[in-house]
């Protein structure tokens, strides 16, 4: 697959609980040339990162963490003005309605699917 261009040297944030899952994810993003400034496993870990981290261009976030919602995690970097792509087994389904408006990418998903959710995640806010 051919890296969108658009995603070359962005600072992505990632939140995912399964360590597989994480692994395959950090390896497309970096496919991507996305530089990835974080990754958290586990949901108090996220709230800090979230907070934390200096620069963050985007974020790709599970929704579920454990058994928590990620929720509390997006609310603080909506407040940063960072775009957000959720990933989730359910699909929209799995999103609250509140969130509708960030790109949802449905796992298991492709290379190909998750570039195009973060490239129209990334293209809204510019």
């Amino acid at each position: 697959m051919t890296a969108p261009k658009a995603l070359t040297g962005l600072k992505v944030f990632a939140v995912e609980d399964e360590s597989l899952v994480a692994m395959q994810l950090e390896d497309m993003l970096y496919d991507f040339g996305c530089e990835v400034v974080g990754v958290a496993m586990r949901f108090n870990r996220a709230l800090e990162m979230a907070a934390a981290l200096p620069q963050i261009d985007f974020a790709v976030l599970d929704v579920n963490i454990g058994g928590d919602k990620v929720y509390p995690v997006a609310e603080r970097l909506r407040a940063r003005g960072v775009p957000i792509v959720f990933a989730t087994g359910y699909g929209r389904t799995g999103v609250d309605a509140e969130w509708h408006g960030c790109q949802i990418v449905q796992k298991p998903y492709t290379a190909k699917e998750l570039g195009r959710h973060i490239v129209a995640a990334v293209s809204a806010t510019r």
